[in-house]
């Protein structure tokens, strides 16, 4: 079976299927057995756009511009269909007003089955939202600007019912584009700068009220708030949706009675400001929902407002594309963060399992995040002290041999060595901590683990924004001499970024060993002998390390922590 492709596939005229294999590359739909859905029957959701403006019907050039509907389908969250389906279009409901195409998903066929009718078939729907087809939609031929039709979509599928969707399309609207402001993208702390929002309506009728978004990383802030904005703010984000009164007339352009003030903070460091513009139908809506939900108001009294621009400005041409109503900015500030890395002290007696916290945290003043790549904005590198073996070990680190490197395909038991990411963003005052499970293995005084916070990867383990590269190790000691907390280790390497980081010598005491059968050692530990009054021993820790053979390896249970902001801890 053919699937239509932008270019290649034919109109489907609304009501006017008289001859199906001519207008679209014909072949049989694929049948689908069909069920009546008992009432434990798994519901799907059809889905798309409430609403869709068609340019209206012009002659000659390139002929009508088109715009596009995507059509999607919500299955079960934790279940996937496996079996075959059909998505079925009445387009009756648009006769004369819209002519229809179809650009389906992959592994999904579309082709005309009836007059006014058209269908979609696949096998399989994933958990969550998927794309079944895009509606390619072109004004017909003699419609008229406002003239409105409906488009019904259904599905069926063994064992499953769906749940029916109707999308209206509409010849002519609004079409708001918003310009580009043009911004000093490399501020320094402190910096404001003006942002005159402006947009244009390219449509054929009047916006009945418009949304405006504005939308700014940690680093940045809008000092103005306003009664008629409703704001969101999360770990990195703060959003305005601002909903604006009026009638926005076709081909005129509009701009803030007062412009914004964009100011870049002292946490400044990567930075993203968006800003968009859309009618206020759905925006309105949208609001309204999260002002009730989790949103605030602004409490000055002040109401944000546009005015006509007092002069023409130059808009793009007309595209009906989402993203033609907004912007992004991206900022690069001249800053630094001091990640501060912290390790911890316990004691124990053989056999017994202790807790170590360890992590780092962000001294700032910047916020670092990697908003675009959202890769992790840094490591902790944690090598466990000689005579414990890891029994637990938080969510999202993993085991690595003492040199770094990976563990054999399977490993399944403790390791030596554990390397846990940070999330995207790294808040100032954050950080990350982390708690490991230590069995005491065998009492050896003053044992020492080595943290330390690095870039995400070794072969680029600098922090290029952190000024103060020394305080970024630490050590977890057992069973110390003393009960003080641990200072940062002045051995081994500095940057803890390859090879087996250093640990200073422990001192054995003399019996007091766990018992346990012969077990695994992780690549890279050492296994050595050692005499306890329970049998030999196997120890994790350096390469260096002398430990006892034969201990039985406990599994790698659950994380014990997740990544949260870091408790600021106390030097002694």
């Amino acid at each position: 079976m053919t699937r239509f492709l932008p270019r290649t596939a034919p109109p489907i005229r609304a009501g006017g299927l008289v001859a199906a294999t001519a207008l679209l590359l014909a072949a049989a739909p694929h049948t689908v057995a069909s069920a009546a859905p008992t009432a434990a029957a798994p519901v799907v959701a059809l889905g798309g756009p409430a609403q869709t403006a068609l340019h209206p019907y012009a002659e000659g050039g390139d002929g009508p511009k088109r715009s596009t509907a995507r059509i999607t389908v919500t299955g079960a969250d934790d279940t996937a269909y496996e079996g075959g389906f059909t998505v079925t279009f009445d387009l009756t409901g648009a006769a004369g007003i819209a002519d229809v195409a179809f650009e389906p998903e992959a592994g999904i066929e579309c082709a005309a089955t009836a007059p006014g009718s058209a269908t979609c078939t696949g096998h399989g729907i994933s958990p969550g939202r998927s794309t079944v087809t895009d509606l390619l939609l072109t004004a017909a031929k003699g419609s008229e600007p406002g003239g409105t039709g409906t488009i019904r979509v259904t599905g069926e599928a063994e064992g499953t019912a769906f749940t029916p969707f109707t999308t209206e399309v509409t010849v002519g609207g609004p079409d708001l584009v918003m310009h580009r402001l043009p911004f000093d993208h490399e501020p320094v702390p402190g910096q404001k700068q003006q942002a005159p929002i402006t947009f244009t309506n390219r449509g054929s009728r009047a916006a009945d009220g418009v949304v405006l978004t504005l939308r700014h990383s940690r680093g940045l802030d809008i000092p103005q708030r306003y009664s008629n904005c409703a704001y969101t703010t999360d770990e990195a984000w703060t959003t305005a949706r601002c909903t604006v009164e009026g009638a926005f007339e076709a081909g005129a352009t509009y701009t803030l009675a007062a412009p914004l003030t964009l100011k870049t903070t002292d946490r400044a460091y990567r930075d993203i400001f968006g800003y968009g513009i859309h009618e206020a139908g759905a925006g309105a809506g949208a609001v309204r929902g999260a002002t009730a939900a989790r949103a605030t108001r602004g409490t000055t009294g002040e109401v944000l407002r546009a005015v006509p621009a007092p002069r023409p400005m130059t808009a793009r041409a007309l595209d009906l594309e989402p993203g033609d109503n907004e912007h992004e900015a991206d900022f690069r500030t001249e800053n630094t963060a001091d990640f501060v890395a912290y390790g911890d002290t316990a004691s124990g007696r053989a056999g017994a399992t202790v807790t170590a916290r360890l992590g780092f945290r962000n001294d700032g003043p910047a916020w670092i995040g990697h908003l675009r790549s959202g890769e992790s904005v840094a490591a902790v590198d944690f090598t466990v002290p000689q005579g414990a073996t890891v029994t637990s070990a938080p969510e999202g680190c993993r085991g690595v041999s003492a040199e770094g490197t990976a563990l054999p395909s399977g490993w399944t038991g403790p390791a030596p060595r554990y390397v846990c990411p940070t999330p995207a963003t790294v808040r100032d005052d954050g950080g990350l901590d982390l708690s490991f499970g230590l069995r005491i293995d065998k009492v050896l005084l003053g044992a020492v683990g080595r943290v330390v916070v690095r870039g995400p990867e070794p072969r680029a383990a600098g922090l290029p924004f952190d000024p103060e590269p020394g305080n970024n190790t630490a050590r977890v000691v057992l069973n110390g001499e003393s009960g003080g907390p641990s200072p940062a280790p002045s051995d081994g390497p500095g940057d803890g970024a390859s090879g087996t980081p250093g640990s200073a010598t422990p001192t054995p005491t003399t019996g007091g060993a766990g018992a346990g059968a012969g077990g695994t050692v992780a690549p890279g530990a050492a296994q050595n002998t050692a005499t306890g009054n329970d049998g030999s021993l196997a120890a994790t820790g350096s390469s260096t390390a002398m430990a006892a053979s034969g201990l039985a390896v406990t599994a790698l249970t659950a994380g014990l922590v997740l990544f949260t902001a870091a408790r600021r801890r106390r030097r002694a």
